[in-house]
């Protein structure tokens, strides 16, 4: 029996409490805590109609109510506990205004990690996150354990911590929305992939998002692990903080104690003793990136998993889907569906998993983030390019600006359209026999999709309907 999470049932049943968006996270929590007893309304900003096959769940439960609409938060008054959504910010006025009075703002994610009884690993980072995540609790459940994988994949775990055992293994992925309100918690063992700008249209400065990211290690206890990029700069100071023992993973400098690229070995490194695990070409899936990912996760299983069900797991694992996809081969070209990279860094990533140069469909939100890097990458590695979206201007002006210092990438096609078939269009009529055409949008995909499955989805009908 958890007996932490029989206590907080208890206390929060006699309370008033608010869940602040109906998305994806508060909608099994609201439904547990209304099956529970508690006095509890759902608010979301989304038309009352858009709603009404959730709203109708709970026509029997007398203790739920909802508000909906744009002026929604009007009607935050008077609440214990307040449950936010991670997509919006914790400090806008009808939150400050409830905190004054004496509410606790908390999420579902957090009182999630507070409860659990079991051990906790979670990653976190700019880039990687979903293959490192998924590759951990793989390797775990090679290894024997009963793994539960959630918060950004996966489902909701709030409502699965009566099944949960102290003896099970629980594998989260963490975004800096999610982090940004957690408090006085941080899992067992925590990952952080790399760090780059990102999402800046949330974060109000760089050094918020952050500040954000290091809760997920703010709270680690001696004893706990956290595992860091040594060869990312920001993720290295990160050390400095730490009360945590910290398993570093890098392809540059062999660390003291983690996992490092000999050649082409992973090893590992502890107390001065190299360990060599596997090659990296047993590696499945395509790309240093994902090495660098299996090297991550490879220092947050150790001793925990054998080498032999690493192994395994690397000699299997085809990937994340929407991650450097394999869509299909039209006329000799092969079309790849990376909708996931939503920011530079992620498509300087998987561009440069192929050898030689591909015809790119790229652009989409703008998260208010940096492009320069951009010029550089489209005249190394791209012989097409096919723009859209918001941050589309932004691209080809980087790219412009590169073309004009260097004089190089004079030969490079660009065409600029308004939605993913003309750009799979667009991209078929330059592609000749031989070439790769990918979608890999360095940006988020809000312009136009609620999320980049969506997105992915609708680029790989786009390259069906080709077919």
């Amino acid at each position: 029996m958890n007996r932490k999470f029989e206590e907080y049932k208890k206390f929060i049943v006699g309370k008033r409490v608010a869940a602040v968006g109906l998305g994806i996270s508060n909608r099994p929590l609201l439904k547990y805590l209304a099956d529970l007893g508690a006095d509890i309304t759902g608010f979301d900003s989304a038309p009352r109609e858009k709603l009404q096959s959730f709203i109708d769940l709970f026509k029997d439960y007398p203790k739920v109510s909802f508000v909906t609409g744009n002026d929604y938060l009007d009607e935050l008054k008077g609440f214990d506990i307040i449950f936010k959504t991670p997509a919006i910010r914790p400090d806008i006025e009808p939150f400050i205004r409830e905190i004054m009075r004496g509410a606790v703002m908390t999420s579902e994610m957090e009182v999630f990690m507070k409860m659990c009884n079991a051990r906790i690993f979670a990653v976190t980072g700019s880039d990687g996150k979903t293959t490192t995540t998924t590759v951990i609790g793989r390797m775990l459940q090679e290894q024997g354990f009963k793994v539960w994988v959630g918060g950004n994949i996966g489902t909701p775990l709030f409502d699965k911590l009566d099944e949960i055992t102290e003896n099970d293994m629980v594998v989260l992925e963490l975004g800096s929305f999610q982090l940004q309100t957690i408090t006085d918690t941080s899992p067992d063992v925590a990952v952080i992939t790399n760090m780059s700008p990102n999402h800046l249209d949330f974060h109000k400065v760089i050094d918020e998002y952050i500040w954000s990211k290091k809760n997920i290690y703010r709270y680690q206890k001696p004893g706990d692990r956290l595992v860091l990029n040594m060869d990312n700069d920001i993720t290295q100071g990160f050390s400095r903080d730490a009360v945590a023992d910290i398993r570093w993973f890098s392809r540059k400098t062999p660390p003291a104690d983690g996992v490092y690229l000999k050649d082409d070995t992973i090893v590992y490194y502890e107390a001065g003793k190299e360990i060599p695990l596997f090659n990296k070409n047993e590696i499945l899936v395509k790309g240093m990136h994902n090495v660098e990912n299996f090297m991550a996760a490879v220092a947050a299983v150790h001793g925990y998993v054998d080498v032999g069900n690493m192994l395994k797991v690397a000699r299997e694992f085809k990937g994340v889907e929407h991650r450097i996809e394999p869509v299909m081969e039209i006329n000799g070209v092969w079309y790849y569906n990376d909708s996931i990279g939503s920011s530079p860094t992620r498509t300087k990533a998987s561009l440069n998993a192929f050898e030689g140069r591909l015809i790119l469909i790229t652009g989409g939100y703008d998260k208010k983030i940096p492009y320069d890097m951009m010029g550089p990458l489209i005249i190394e590695k791209v012989k097409g390019l096919v723009l859209l979206g918001q941050t589309g201007p932004k691209i080809k002006k980087a790219f412009e600006k590169e073309k004009q210092r260097t004089g190089m990438g004079l030969d490079i096609p660009v065409e600029e359209v308004v939605s993913i078939e003309e750009a799979v269009a667009a991209a078929a009529k330059m592609a000749k026999k031989g070439d790769i055409v990918i979608l890999s949008p360095a940006s988020a995909s809000y312009d136009m999709f609620p999320n980049f499955e969506v997105r992915g989805e609708v680029f790989k009908e786009a390259v069906r309907k080709l077919k």
